[in-house]
């Protein structure tokens, strides 16, 4: 059995990781510079943030992979390099995860594109799904257990991303999409709409992450739950809002918000909990403490 379901048919609930690039930034990553190139040169602080996130509970850690595809790593000049960056991300979750003393799950992260593909762009479905394959490929040669298709907006890229993922592998797939646009993605799919086309593609579990805060996502997993209380259903929220202040990136979702959010978002049908942007252990570890104390989820 997979670890990750392993997990969840043990817990009522599963705890993830919070945000890989607000750590990585905090310990010197400068803005716009690739974090997966640091899987390579400066691996101990990755490795740091993934064993920060599992001391304060997360059962799930995501890899320091987001921008592994081609066309992300093509924007630093490191197309060249998918293979050996997200193999390298993969082998530094998988060694913290296995010197945790528990079943701790490593799930490789892989984002969008950041391309629109055809007829609205010029990427193709073919090189989509060829550049999701390789990355995919990466992963489970570093030791993911799970592959972990996030931030996505677009169905037709998300049906790419899958497609590729189960050419380069057989490893179960999480698909989470973006409702950052009034409650819809901002290529205009609903959270009812993504549960009627996710469900369909043989998912392990599929949910909302990113975002505009805890709201918009509590929001998006009652819609989804409504329309199937079946699924298993993922929530990662941002750590509230970002806001501009003293010329520094600060987001308003205070480790007490979160944790007030965390008990919330089981109760519409989560099953898998974490954070996203502006999030940190601290934002983790008080959500863990809420659901423990929290009677229902006892």
């Amino acid at each position: 059995m997979n670890p990750l379901q392993a997990l969840l048919d043990e817990y009522p609930y599963v705890l993830a990781d919070g945000a890989m690039g607000t750590m990585l930034m905090n310990a010197g990553l400068e803005h716009g510079e690739s974090p997966e190139r640091w899987n390579v040169e400066h691996p101990d602080r990755v490795r740091a943030v993934h064993e920060a996130y599992i001391n304060a509970g997360s059962q799930i850690v995501l890899t320091n992979t987001f921008g592994g595809s081609p066309f992300r790593l093509k924007l630093h000049k490191l197309d060249d390099r998918v293979a050996e960056l997200n193999r390298a991300g993969a082998e530094i979750a998988r060694n913290a995860a296995d010197a945790a003393g528990r079943r701790v799950v490593v799930a490789g992260s892989m984002g969008p594109s950041g391309e629109l593909i055809e007829p609205l762009g010029t990427l193709s479905v073919e090189e989509a799904r060829d550049g999701f394959a390789q990355q995919a490929a990466a992963l489970e040669a570093g030791g993911v257990d799970v592959l972990w298709i996030e931030t996505m907006s677009d169905l037709q890229e998300v049906r790419a991303a899958v497609e590729g993922a189960r050419q380069a592998s057989s490893l179960p797939i999480v698909v989470t999409m973006t409702f950052d646009t009034r409650g819809f993605t901002m290529m205009g799919v609903s959270p009812a709409a993504a549960v009627d086309a996710l469900q369909e593609m043989g998912l392990v579990a599929f949910g909302g992450n990113c975002g505009n805060g805890p709201a918009e996502i509590e929001g998006v997993i009652k819609a989804m739950h409504e329309r199937n209380p079946e699924a298993v259903l993922v929530a990662k929220s941002n750590a509230g809002i970002p806001e501009m202040i003293g010329g520094e990136i600060s987001y308003s979702g205070t480790p007490a918000v979160m944790a007030e959010h965390a008990v919330r978002i089981v109760e519409l049908g989560a099953r898998i909990i974490g954070a996203c942007c502006g999030s940190t252990p601290e934002h983790i570890r008080a959500m863990r403490e809420a659901l423990e104390a929290a009677p229902a989820h006892r």
